[in-house]
């Protein structure tokens, strides 16, 4: 399958897509419950079981459209349906709500094992997105591997002692800025080890 450039937008919705409508679906049935072969299930587990089809139908419509996937999108979807799954199966919305604890937990492990090597896995994903010197890339691996690791603990903190609702909220918008806020603070990094396309050449 040849690799094609799908419109910004469409490619925003099918990556954001999911969340927000996880998050819609939530406000509409949170306090709800369903009872359904005889057990009831609260309206988290409920959104949660329509979210795991959606999201994989979006990555589906995706990779279709761009003849691939990231490995973080790969991982991703993975570690939705397998905790995701054990929500609904376990009629449990903890398991889901620690994925994003264990996501950033492999990340940011996946990073500091890298930096041990000296090398930067980074690079690897992100480099015909951002041309950088090496000690750009390990200084930009470190500082996201430390990232990484505190919004598993903010998550974990936030689920375990707030409310529900709080938490999607967090999920939803939260760890979303977060990232966002994170890389418009690395100007500096980006400006002092840039490459031209005569150093790269």
């Amino acid at each position: 399958m040849a690799d094609t450039k799908p419109p910004g937008w469409l490619k925003t919705a099918l990556e954001l897509g999911p969340i927000l409508g996880f998050f819609a679906a939530y406000l509409w049935l949170k306090g709800h419950v369903f009872s359904i072969g005889g057990t009831d299930y609260e309206g988290f587990i409920v959104v949660t079981a329509g979210f795991i089809p959606v999201f994989l139908l979006s990555m589906g419509l995706l990779w279709r459209l761009t003849g691939h996937l990231s490995k973080m999108q790969v991982v991703t979807a993975v570690l939705i349906v397998v905790f995701g799954g054990l929500s609904v199966w376990f009629n449990d919305p903890r398991f889901f709500k620690m994925k994003p604890t264990i996501i950033y937990l492999l990340f940011g492990g996946a990073l500091g094992l890298g930096l041990m090597r000296g090398r930067s896995y980074l690079q690897y994903v992100m480099d015909g997105v951002m041309p950088l010197t090496h000690a750009g890339w390990m200084l930009l691996t470190r500082r996201l591997m430390i990232f990484f690791l505190i919004l598993a603990v903010l998550n974990e903190l936030i689920w375990r002692t707030q409310s529900e609702e709080t938490w999607v909220y967090f999920k939803t918008f939260g760890l979303t800025a977060a990232i966002f806020i994170f890389f418009m603070t690395q100007g500096k990094l980006f400006q002092d080890h840039s490459l031209t396309e005569s150093d790269s050449d």
